[in-house]
């Protein structure tokens, strides 16, 4: 047994340490409200207060930009307020934010928000490339946002809007 000791050691230490940081749980929760086209808040069972959503992949346009308000009501009407989502979480953002995958009524927010041309694939973070499909064809089929003649990421109104002197 003292000698099987060290190899168990190791084996459990080399376990911890390849673990992922965020590892990815899922949580059923009631949408309490929709900021914008790409964040929530929700209600979920055994946790204090509301939680912060912020939709991992996609990129919305922010309220004050051209499509904002409309990529917000689209986020609405697929998550109604009172409605339950079930959120496949993978850690947090820089702002405290749950980040994760969203489903409501069996239907992948962040795919739909994507294909009705209601938000970008956000390049910096995107992991499923299968993204980049569905906004091809909305850009194909002029949907949502992809209607206007030169849409601007919303990465890139962002920077232009902290940079204004």
């Amino acid at each position: 047994m003292r000698q099987l000791l060290p190899a168990l050691l190791f084996v459990s230490a080399f376990w911890l340490l390849s673990a992922p940081a965020h590892a990815q749980k899922q949580l059923q929760c009631t949408i309490n409200s929709v900021h914008d086209g790409d964040s929530m808040r929700v209600l979920c069972p055994g946790e204090r207060g509301t939680l912060r959503v912020r939709m991992q992949q996609i990129d919305a346009p922010e309220l004050e930009q051209a499509h904002g308000l409309r990529s917000r009501d689209y986020l609405r009407k697929l998550c109604r307020t009172g409605s339950t989502a079930l959120i496949i979480t993978s850690g947090s953002d820089q702002y405290g934010r749950m980040l994760g995958d969203v489903y409501c009524d069996g239907k992948s927010v962040n795919e739909e928000m994507v294909a009705s041309g209601s938000a970008w694939v956000y390049n910096r973070y995107v992991k499923d490339r299968s993204l980049y499909r569905l906004q091809d064809q909305a850009k194909a089929d002029r949907n949502g946002l992809w209607a206007r003649r030169n849409p601007q990421a919303p990465w890139q109104w962002r920077y232009e809007q902290n940079n204004r002197n």
